[in-house]
């Protein structure tokens, strides 16, 4: 078990007082978060950022518009990920919700053509007569997808939220909040969240033109969206900001109120969730975790037409065929990841200190789709910098990076590609997660490079595996109405944490249930309490010498057959050396 450190939040007295009509307990919780004011914990539609502050969303806006009214074909191009999913399916609803008659979509397969609008798909297609493109949750890295499209007089549209490279593509309109000169206060927007706002915009454009009245049609209500832009925003982990919360707010108040599409009913209802107390966990762990197995190991379309049908059976037949795919992925993450730790255990690199800086792994039998989900898993274990590589075609490799929060892995990507000008083929990404291509022949040196460079950055004590804590509870806290304050006070997430809190127990019970999972009784003073954690190392657990342990925690609620309780996820534990509580 690799040792962690449990180091507890700064939570200064004075910004506590700010939050004056909160449960103190939330006081120290949002302390600690940085928020500055009561406002940032308004989750009103009125303090919902305005899209007139994106950059390039009127002209957007208004072709897109004048498309609609001219009847012009328009053919969105989507990503092979749940955030490219929701925003394909959100784009396509929301057109055809304004009255838009020529509607398609296209996604490119990982396999064959590679992330984004590339030349080779506008040539493939070209069978659609695409009069205007509009790419969402891609597009600001491909110059040349974009020109090969201007030259078939294609009209595009970029909206994305990757960070842009040195210069832009000669799009006819680009929509993204991270481009040069754009002003929009929150940079953390998904793609979905991208799209959502430029519909918008096409509404009130439309609007305008008094369209909706000319065609009797009713003005559409675009809070039903929401959905599908909490789903997107939290399956790609984008930071928390108060924009953000807003939207997944919203977006969860309409599921639990069943007021969200078939699709997203349909995948929680077969993983028995609950749906008028569904999480973001849910739609992370659950929905959007499904959804990615279509784009990792078959066609993302499949999950996209998941989203779009409003037909319940025939969305529920794509469910399990989904569900099919999510078990699939599962196994071959499994024999990855077994791979992956027996190789740097065989190279005498599967304990910290023994091991680079920045990591890189590849294994020609990897399979391309799952190399992410490999990268993310090591870099939990290690706490460092990870790429995971793949064979891609004709001699290359394809990779997936993902990084601590001290590294922001696509500038680490941006350096070596400035320095090293031939090493990296294209590269692309966020600060937390990133893609690339490389030759395969250059591997062992991107290796080398790649140490060196993350070497440059980062520092022992940064690569400390640390768990960030907001205390401990008194035995009064460890209850169900403290465990629900916590959980309506979310949504929780990237850079706005879900509480973790850490005290000291009396084991009472420890026994091994399902598959690794250990299932705890726990005492702190006179307060008894079921803990669970899940996929427990069992060289190392039970322990039946420990009496007490140190836990780090989250509050959570058990329902089982209508009986609700508190019960502790534990997320990490060791044994403590004390002789009472």
């Amino acid at each position: 078990m690799i040792k962690k450190t449990i180091r507890r939040r700064e939570c200064k007295e004075e910004t506590q007082q700010l939050f004056n009509q909160q449960h103190p307990l939330l006081r120290r919780i949002y302390a600690a978060r940085k928020i500055s004011s009561e406002r940032e914990l308004k989750l009103d539609f009125d303090h919902l950022l305005s899209y007139d502050l994106l950059k390039g969303i009127h002209e957007a806006a208004e072709l897109l518009a004048q498309s609609i009214m001219q009847n012009k074909k328009i053919v969105i191009v989507g990503d092979f990920d749940a955030d490219g999913a929701t925003s394909t399916a959100l784009a396509i609803r929301a057109l055809k919700s304004f009255g838009a008659e020529q509607v398609a979509y296209l996604v490119p397969n990982r396999f064959s053509f590679g992330y984004g609008l590339t030349p080779e798909l506008i040539e493939a297609g070209r069978s659609l007569s695409p009069d205007v493109i509009v790419t969402v949750d891609n597009g600001i890295a491909n110059h040349a997808g974009v020109d090969a499209a201007k030259a078939l007089g294609i009209k595009v549209i970029i909206t994305d939220h990757h960070l842009p490279s040195a210069t832009l593509p000669l799009a006819d309109a680009i929509v993204n909040p991270n481009q040069p000169d754009d002003h929009f206060p929150s940079k953390n927007l998904a793609g979905v969240g991208v799209i959502f706002y430029v519909m918008l915009a096409v509404r009130r454009c439309l609007k305008q033109q008094a369209w909706f009245e000319k065609q009797n049609r009713t003005e559409p209500n675009m809070s039903r969206l929401l959905d599908l832009v909490a789903l997107g925003t939290v399956a790609d982990v984008v930071a928390l900001d108060h924009n953000n919360r807003i939207l997944i707010h919203h977006g969860l108040k309409r599921i639990r109120a069943l007021q969200c599409i078939p699709g997203i009913i349909a995948l929680l209802e077969l993983s028995n969730r609950e749906l008028t107390r569904v999480s973001e966990s849910d739609l992370g762990f659950v929905v959007a975790s499904r959804l990615n197995a279509a784009g990792r190991l078959d066609d993302m379309s499949l999950g996209i037409e998941c989203l779009l049908s409003d037909d319940s059976i025939k969305v529920r037949e794509i469910a399990r065929t989904l569900n099919q795919l999510n078990d699939e992925r599962r196994y071959i993450e499994k024999e990855m990841q077994a791979q992956a730790l027996s190789g740097l255990a065989r190279l005498h690199m599967d304990q910290k200190q023994d091991m680079p800086r920045g990591l890189c792994l590849y294994d020609e039998s990897w399979h391309q789709g799952v190399i992410g989900i490999l990268a993310s898993r090591i870099k939990d274990k290690f706490n460092r910098p990870v790429v995971v590589f793949a064979k891609g075609g004709e001699g290359e490799l394809k990779g997936s990076a993902r990084s601590i929060s001290c590294l922001h892995i696509r500038d680490a990507l941006a350096r070596i590609s400035a320095i090293h000008p031939n090493l990296i083929l294209k590269f692309g990404g966020h600060a937390m997660a990133a893609g690339l291509t490389i030759s395969e022949n250059t591997f062992p040196n991107f290796v080398k490079i790649f140490n060196e460079v993350v070497s440059a950055q980062i520092s022992e004590q940064e690569l400390e595996h640390c768990l960030l804590s907001d205390g401990g509870l008194h035995s009064d806290e460890l209850n169900l109405d403290i465990a629900n304050m916590i959980k309506e006070a979310g949504p929780w997430g990237q850079a706005f944490p879900e509480p973790l809190f850490d005290d000291v127990f009396q084991i009472l019970e420890q026994r091994i249930v399902g598959d690794k999972h250990l299932k705890l009784r726990l005492a702190k003073n006179d307060t008894i309490l079921d803990a669970i954690a899940f996929f427990i190392d069992m060289k190392d657990w039970p322990n039946h010498r420990c009496q007490f342990v140190r836990v780090g925690y989250r509050l959570d609620v058990n329902e089982y057959k209508g009986n609700r309780k508190v019960q502790l996820i534990v997320e990490y534990l060791e044994p403590a050396n004390v002789s009472s509580v």
